[in-house]
């Protein structure tokens, strides 16, 4: 039973206007510790507040908000950025 990583439009673009080593970094991240593990809550933590059904994974100095769909297997990345704008 393992999850797949998805990625929302607004992450993508996210993503792209990041530097591409950057970039590159989080998504080779993203494949080694969130997509396809059994448990992916292992590397995240919960947010709380107007967050509150929501995880992080934290990957430096950026941060990638994630959807974790139990029912679905389904890890949906909403927001990828710095740690000082992702939460704006």
């Amino acid at each position: 039973m393992s999850y797949q990583l998805m990625l929302s439009n607004k992450a993508r673009k996210q993503l792209k206007k990041l530097d591409p080593p950057v970039a590159e970094m989080i998504i080779r991240w993203l494949k080694a510790n969130v997509d396809g593990v059994d448990n992916p809550r292992k590397h995240g933590k919960a947010l709380t507040g107007e967050y509150k059904d929501l995880w992080r994974y934290r990957v430096g100095n950026y941060r990638i908000i994630c959807d974790v769909r139990d029912r679905e297997l389904i890890i949906l990345a909403l927001a990828v950025g710095h740690r000082k704008d992702i939460y704006k």
